[in-house]
């Protein structure tokens, strides 16, 4: 593993370290708050057999560990980012004459009841709280989280974010997208469509995708999505991270158009081992 964090140990203001974590992989990527620059600093992805035990959070933790072993990441504000696989993301409209935190936070909590069948005891939720139009929700596993609020303590790491993977390629490209269109991210083998309305990210649809996966799949996935959602399809897709080569040509007629925004994240190790 690379000694790169040594060279990091003195922190100049408004350096953050993001760990995005997945069953998959886990980077670590050196942020500054005031200036445009970005040093992905490791990344380590599992074999698949690892892949498939890191179902359990401890195991998760574990390989987090081993990986910051090696980085001097004593001190350091951290921006977990989690893969969508490991959370939850729904859309809550509040109650009619919703005036208090709480009201959206019992509506949340009943919504989240409602699409997976169990009681959200056991999530930690957040989201874009509003009392007078539907907002997006996300949620947690407590144990998820707890692990890496263990393992931040241990490291003597300061956690001062932790964000579904999704939410935060939405929060680094909202101003990108433009009005009429929705907003996707391809990571880990998947797809996440973004329904957004009026500048806001209404609601989240995560689809596997195919190997050769092109623009007429594409088409009807989001065509299926957008009749699902009860809304016209977009009329453009905005993609970022790892798009196959497939998607990133120019939509033939009748095909829903798409443009390229660039890596999920700034920094974000992109296919064949490059990083923008």
């Amino acid at each position: 593993m690379p000694d790169v964090m040594n060279q990091a140990g003195r922190r100049w203001p408004g350096q953050v370290l993001r760990i995005s974590v997945s069953r998959h992989a886990v980077s670590v990527v050196r942020t500054s708050l005031w200036r445009r620059h970005v040093q992905p600093l490791v990344r380590l992805a599992f074999s698949p057999e690892d892949a498939a035990a890191h179902h359990d959070h401890q195991a998760l933790g574990i390989a987090l560990r081993d990986v910051l072993a090696g980085l001097d990441v004593q001190g350091w504000p951290v921006r977990m980012v989690l893969a969508d696989e490991l959370v939850r993301m729904w859309q809550v409209t509040p109650p009619a004459q919703a005036s208090r935190l709480a009201d959206i936070e019992a509506a949340a909590a009943l919504r989240f009841f409602a699409l997976y069948g169990e009681a959200a005891a056991g999530w930690h939720l957040c989201g874009d709280w509003d009392t007078r139009a539907p907002f997006f929700a996300a949620a947690i596993p407590r144990p998820l989280l707890a692990m890496l609020e263990r393992l931040a303590q241990e490291l003597d790491m300061a956690i001062v974010a932790v964000q579904p993977q999704m939410v935060a390629a939405w929060n680094h490209w909202r101003r990108a997208v433009k009005p009429g269109a929705w907003f996707g991210q391809v990571h880990d083998g998947l797809l996440a469509l973004g329904i957004v309305d009026g500048g806001r990210l209404r609601a989240v649809r995560t689809v596997l995708l195919p190997a050769g996966a092109a623009h007429d799949w594409l088409t009807q996935t989001v065509q299926r999505e957008a009749l699902l959602a009860g809304v016209e399809p977009p009329e453009l897709l905005q993609l970022c991270g790892a798009v196959p080569l497939a998607l990133a040509k120019p939509a033939g007629p009748g095909q829903t158009p798409v443009t390229l925004l660039g890596a999920a994240l700034p920094g974000e190790a992109m296919p064949g081992g490059e990083a923008r």
